[in-house]
């Protein structure tokens, strides 16, 4: 029996063992093959991902640091216009934006009372008002002058320097001063010569009010107020007729072409700002920013509450515009503006985005990309516009940085750039 069995154990074909055998096998590296994959796969879910992240560059250009505060426009050549005598006013017919001429429109007119007539104190008093006007008005003829030749010499000496300029050897600076000072020379002569008209205007005044204290013919004409300057009616202080006493305010002259524009900045910032200095205009209405320079910094501040209820020290900063196009014309008296006044510049240092830093204690820090990885790194900041910010040391030109690196980030972290949309 058993010789049997093993004559059929014999009779089968040598390579069937071999295929079961490879069959064997196979099942053996598909189970651990998947096993291995499924580890793999595993392992992939599990591991850290690189965090996708915003890079800047760090590298050398101009920066030039700006106080930003909102302003108003305001009209510089204006002109109350008041009562020189006491008596009966008659109505005033203008309105708040209608043109006048100087010594040509008539704005109103008053009916002296005749009890002045009989009163020598009012003489007196008309007498010494005239001779206050007759010295105004000669102070004026010699504030012009003077103006006048400040203005022709810083306008020689203006263009000297532009001589200069074209033959290379002349500084920027030196040119640029030489260029604020003719112009502010040249606006402070105008504004003198307002002055001027205004000193003439209410030198008339007064002789006509001393006319009708002295010639009786006069009594009971009535004395007409004209313009003093041309401009616009810019308020209306009292429109109906009434009885008026002497230096009663009755209307606002203004001349609109001449804007300057005025901001109330923190004390701390005034401290830094210097007449000549660059001011940019903006959210006026139009579409570029209009260019002027700061003519005035007030010397005394005021106290002003804020929004938030925090007393603040503020003073008056004033500006000229500069060159400004047609559509400013359009501007108008205490129209809402933003102004950016130019506190501090450089035209050649090393720049980060402001966004890459962030402050640990007292210190600056900011993430540097470095093949895939975050290196934190300690940097000493200087001046900032906000968006880019003076790098003083700690970083060298041509670093990426990260740009507002999200909390996962840590030193080491695996890190990607994220990929432009």
């Amino acid at each position: 029996m058993s010789e049997a069995h093993s004559e059929k154990k014999s009779d089968a074909p040598p390579w069937a063992s071999r295929k079961a055998t490879a069959s064997g096998l196979a099942r053996k590296v598909l189970t651990w093959s998947i096993g291995l994959g499924l580890i793999a796969l595993l392992f992939y879910g599990l591991r850290a991902r690189p965090i996708e992240v915003e890079v800047g560059v760090v590298q050398r250009g101009p920066l030039t640091v700006y106080v930003v505060e909102v302003g108003r426009t305001r009209i510089k050549k204006r002109y109350v216009v008041s009562a020189p005598v006491a008596g009966q006013m008659r109505r005033v017919f203008l309105q708040v934006g209608d043109p006048v001429t100087a010594k040509e429109t008539l704005l109103t007119a008053i009916e002296p009372t005749l009890s002045p007539l009989l009163d020598p104190r009012a003489q007196a008093q008309a007498e010494a008002h005239v001779e206050s006007a007759q010295a105004a008005q000669e102070k004026a003829v010699q504030s012009l002058e003077m103006a006048k030749t400040s203005s022709q010499f810083a306008q020689t000496n203006w263009e000297r320097t532009q001589r200069l300029k074209d033959a290379g050897s002349l500084s920027i600076t030196d040119r640029e001063n030489a260029e604020r000072d003719a112009l502010m020379k040249h606006r402070e002569a105008n504004a003198d010569e307002f002055a001027l008209k205004v000193a003439s205007y209410e030198l008339e005044q007064a002789k006509a009010a001393l006319m009708q204290l002295t010639v009786p013919s006069a009594a009971g004409t009535a004395i007409e107020l004209r313009a003093p300057v041309s401009g616009v009616v810019l308020r209306v202080l009292q429109e109906s007729a009434t009885i008026v006493t002497p230096g009663t305010q009755i209307l606002e002259i203004g001349d609109p072409t001449d804007l300057e524009v005025e901001a109330e900045i923190l004390s701390r910032d005034a401290v830094t700002i210097k007449p000549g200095a660059e001011v940019s205009i903006e959210q006026w209405g139009g579409p570029q920013p209009l260019k002027a320079r700061v003519w005035r910094v007030e010397p005394n501040a005021f106290t002003k509450i804020s929004a938030l209820g925090v007393e603040e020290q503020r003073v008056i900063v004033r500006s000229d515009l500069v060159d400004a196009p047609p559509e400013a014309q359009r501007l108008g008296d205490r129209y809402r503006v933003e102004v950016r006044v130019a506190v501090w510049h450089a035209n050649n240092v090393l720049l980060v985005p402001s966004g890459a830093l962030f402050r640990e204690s007292s210190e600056w820090k900011t993430y540097v990309f470095d093949n895939g990885t975050a290196k934190r790194m300690t940097l000493e900041a200087g001046h900032s516009d906000g968006r880019m910010t003076e790098v003083i040391k700690g970083l060298e030109a041509g670093a990426q940085v990260l740009l507002h690196p999200p909390d996962t980030v840590k030193e080491n972290a695996a890190v990607q750039k994220r990929a432009a949309e």
